[in-house]
């Protein structure tokens, strides 16, 4: 199974985050930060949303910071995903 996004939406999938800290110190999962640095798996068509033109200035491989708490986790079989509109996309990571 496969997600195609619609619209101005892109599905992302979180970078792994580190497990231990720069000292060493291995953090317990609920110590963690949610990581804010993705990469993009599927871009929407764009088009017009809410009767403004949307064109789609990111594509698939980009590496991307998204706004802390945007989008929408979608979990299929094993692997988790994220869902989030192109404007919750605050940088391109180059």
């Amino acid at each position: 199974m496969t997600l195609k996004p619609l619209g101005d939406r892109v599905v992302l999938r979180f970078t792994e985050v580190e497990e231990t800290s720069k000292g060493g110190i291995i953090l317990a999962a609920s110590a963690q930060e949610k990581p804010q640095v993705a990469e993009i798996l599927a871009v929407g068509p764009g088009g017009v949303v809410d009767g403004k033109e949307v064109k789609m200035e990111v594509k698939v491989g980009d590496k991307v910071i998204l706004s802390k708490y945007s989008g929408t986790e979608v979990k299929l079989g094993k692997d988790e995903y994220v869902i989030a509109k192109q404007s919750d996309i605050l940088a391109v990571v180059e």
